[in-house]
């Protein structure tokens, strides 16, 4: 009678795991898999950061590091490598030769799954500091219901794992900003709940000051414990499509120069001033303390094919290493890739977009294929996605998934 297989690394039975896998002289459980997988992200990241141990990641450094994550848009990876260079050797050095230097928060312009997000998260990764989202639209004015400016600093909190002093060196992005523009009084009630009263709400932590943040429950709640929370070193990014705002200026620059639309900037040239911001509904005071601007581009169908295979996270190679673990080997075609990003590019939906087409189109074969035995490769043709052919699948014999 053969001996009962168990994992070569944790001891545990067949029956004991979901899958495992092995070799004629070895095996290895998921579990370990799991583990081993997240010792070496670890690791991954640590090595990442060795750049910019020794100090502060000078700006070239830092925009490097970006091109390994965000594809396109290098006029705002430099911005933002010069702002977040900017920002954390003020926080090092706040008065040099007797000059205060002043805190520079970002604004980020660009329409939908251009790239706002996943900037924003990267910069925090190379600083290795804290990170947390709000959106805007959740936010309403003091007294009113949904949520309050003070969540926003809970979720950075929590973020750091509610180390205060961590937290406070961290960086916030908030998104959908566009969406709390004055849009003038509501009917019912007299006064704009969702718009100038929040942007008044979010000036003092933009700013810098010191407010008490719930770690737990509802500030309405009397129980729940709060902590001091000093917001002059939090990097605050907003980000926003901000629908019209580019067609406003052009309309407006038209009528200054008194004849058609000559002289009017391109889209790649697009940067509005504050002036503008503030008559697409953004208070003075609140663009004042979004100094920094950065606009990101439309992205275009080649850029949204590098995205498909280019980054460390591809969404390729996240695929290709979902159907190793059962033991199968996925390839995509550049026609298929050409494909996806031709339908992103047609519904508008930016790289944000691309996952949702692959999770539609894969969705048959990650259903199918992990109780097919008998086959041992997988290729996603440009029919494929189209949905007027098969996937091309290979078979064998030999697959071992399971032991």
């Amino acid at each position: 009678m053969s001996q009962e297989l168990v994992c070569s690394f944790c001891g545990k039975k067949r029956a004991e795991v979901k899958k495992l896998f092995s070799t004629e002289t070895a095996a290895i459980c998921d579990e370990c898999v799991k583990l081993c997988d997240n010792v070496l992200a670890q690791e991954s990241a640590q090595h990442e950061r060795k750049a910019f141990s020794r100090g502060l990641p000078r700006p070239q450094e830092i925009s490097a590091f970006l091109d390994r994550y965000v594809i396109g848009q290098e006029v705002a990876k430099k911005t933002m490598a010069v702002a977040l260079y900017n920002h954390y050797k003020r926080i090092e050095r706040p008065v040099s030769k007797g000059v205060e230097l002043e805190k520079s928060n970002i604004l980020l312009i660009g329409p939908t799954g251009s790239g706002k997000t996943l900037i924003a998260k990267s910069l925090a990764r190379i600083m290795n500091v804290p990170f947390a989202v709000a959106d805007a639209t959740a936010l309403t004015e003091a007294g009113y219901v949904g949520e309050d400016v003070e969540s926003i600093l809970s979720r950075l909190l929590a973020a750091a794992n509610f180390d205060v002093e961590l937290a406070q060196k961290g960086i916030v992005y908030i998104d959908e900003i566009d969406k709390i523009a004055h849009k003038g009084e509501s009917a019912t009630t007299g006064r704009d709940v969702s718009g100038e009263g929040v942007q008044q709400g979010l000036l003092k932590i933009l700013e810098g000051a010191e407010i008490y943040v719930p770690v737990k429950g509802s500030r309405k709640n009397a129980s729940a414990e709060t902590v001091l929370f000093d917001t002059t070193h939090v990097l605050f990014i907003a980000g926003g499509a901000f629908v019209g705002l580019e067609e406003q200026v052009k309309k407006e620059h038209s009528k200054e120069m008194g004849f058609g639309r000559k002289g009017v900037k391109k889209t790649a040239d697009f940067k509005p001033q504050p002036k503008d911001l503030v008559h697409y509904g953004m208070i003075p005071e609140f663009v004042g303390r979004l100094p920094v601007i950065a606009t990101l581009q439309p992205l275009s169908r080649a850029d949204l094919v590098r995205i498909l295979k280019e980054p460390k996270n591809a969404l390729t190679a996240q695929y290709e290493a979902l159907f190793e673990l059962d033991g199968i080997e996925l390839a995509f075609e550049e026609a298929a890739l050409e494909r996806v990003a031709e339908l992103a590019y047609e519904r508008e939906v930016g790289a944000r977009g691309l996952r949702g087409i692959l999770e539609e189109k894969m969705l048959p074969l990650l259903y199918e294929l992990p109780g097919r035995e008998d086959v041992g490769g997988c290729l996603i043709t440009r029919g494929f996605i189209d949905g007027a052919a098969e996937a091309i699948l290979t078979k064998t014999p030999q697959r071992q998934s399971h032991g």
